[in-house]
């Protein structure tokens, strides 16, 4: 079941004072998700103190451009797959110079994806003070809901990293 709107704004909340507690500020790389992590994020009074940077990458050009994902990574693996979500938050986390940052980048539907890559299909990168993990989790739903779904999983993993930290 996708995460409602109240959902989301608690672990915005959550999140923010984790990072604040810690000093720490977040970064992100979205795709499929078109800002909503970042939009959660400052929804959250006070976010100016732990967030800055948010990177709006949908098209390729943006990806190569904004986060210098290769134009050979791309045509080798496609938008959608770990190695470009591995870059994505990398390049975030190293551009805005944040302790955390998380990536995300998939097939949200109704259209676009393929037997390979299904709609659905979401590749999450985080990078924090032990490094990057990546991880690729397959969605149901409609395009709203595979959306509100990544928003979930891209905070709920960026709330390990500083659980463990």
């Amino acid at each position: 079941m996708a995460a409602t709107d109240k959902d989301l704004e608690q672990l915005g909340e959550e999140l923010g004072a984790a990072l604040f507690a810690r000093r720490w500020r977040v970064a992100c790389a979205e795709s499929c998700t078109g800002g909503w992590i970042a939009k959660v994020l400052t929804d959250t009074p006070g976010s100016s103190a732990w967030f800055g940077w948010g990177f709006v990458t949908y098209a390729d050009e943006a990806k190569t451009g904004l986060l210098h994902v290769s134009r050979t990574l791309l045509a080798d693996h496609g938008a959608v797959s770990e190695p470009v979500a591995r870059v994505m938050v990398e390049e975030a986390q190293w551009i805005s110079g944040a302790e955390l940052a998380v990536a995300v980048s998939g097939v949200a539907g109704p259209d676009g994806g393929s037997e390979d890559k299904p709609v659905g299909n979401v590749w999450f990168a985080w990078s924090g003070p032990d490094g990057t993990r990546s991880e690729l989790q397959q969605f149901d739903g409609d395009r709203e809901s595979v959306r509100r779904q990544t928003v979930e999983s891209a905070l709920q993993g960026l709330l390990s990293i500083l659980e463990n930290a």
